[in-house]
């Protein structure tokens, strides 16, 4: 035993827990089934491997910031009009992400547009990919204190350089003209080289008098839009359906 604890010891001393975490069981499998010492060894760095992944993805969930925790299991495709199960599994391949594109998800509320944005980041975080969630009622005030804020310039940066941006409730509350300068900027630079889940319930016909400009409009759009997948859903609220079946 003291020998096992010094061995675990050095591995930890050489930055590697995950192997010394499971010494212990590695050396009894290569005692019951006579393991070579190469494959004792691959053994032991798999357990590193392993290891690195879970803390990396529970590091991205919790710098994810998700609000709740959704899954595509729980979402009723048969609810909801305007895009099939298929197209949404189609994106679980993730070169939506790898190629830079959008993904933008309309339509009134209660459709579960918030539900499947946070599904899918939740399904690309387990890939390995990471993901920021914002509102962006919360979105717009972290852009406007960014330089007065450690912790705004902090979340920006990370925004930045994530895989994947969630931007939901788009249209929820208008933005003044700064505000709306201090948005377009942020996606002008994340433009083909991050990718972004947008959620409104707003058709684009209307972002002109949410954003208060109609240029800037324009030009946000076309940044959007030029690699997306675009589904607009329609059907009743999920909300008002369950108050219904209470009733």
């Amino acid at each position: 035993m003291k020998k096992l604890s010094s061995t675990a010891g050095l591995l930890n001393t050489l930055k590697l827990p995950g192997a010394a975490n499971c010494l212990e069981d590695e050396i009894e499998k290569a005692k019951c089934n006579s393991t070579s010492y190469m494959d004792f060894l691959d053994s032991l760095l798999q357990g590193e491997i392993a290891y690195r992944k879970e803390k990396k993805m529970k590091r991205n969930l919790a710098g994810a910031h998700f609000p709740v925790e959704k899954t595509l299991r729980s979402f009723n495709f048969k609810l909801c009009k305007g895009l099939t199960e298929k197209q949404i599994k189609d994106l679980l391949d993730f070169s939506f992400i790898d190629n830079h594109e959008n993904v933008l998800l309309l339509g009134p509320p209660g459709l579960g547009k918030t539900h499947l944005a946070i599904a899918v980041s939740y399904e690309a975080i387990h890939a390995g990919y990471t993901v920021c969630f914002e509102r962006m009622s919360n979105l717009i005030k972290t852009l406007k204190t960014v330089d007065i804020h450690r912790k705004s310039a902090f979340r920006i940066n990370r925004i930045l350089k994530c895989d994947l941006l969630i931007i939901d409730e788009i249209g929820y509350s208008p933005i003044d003209r700064k505000e709306a300068n201090l948005f377009f900027n942020l996606t002008s630079e994340m433009y083909e080289r991050n990718s972004i889940i947008v959620t409104s319930n707003k058709n684009f016909n209307d972002w002109a008098e949410m954003m208060g400009d109609d240029i800037l409009t324009t030009a946000l759009l076309d940044r959007l839009l030029h690699h997306s997948h675009v589904f607009s859903l329609n059907g009743d609220s999920y909300r008002v359906q369950n108050q219904k079946k209470e009733v």
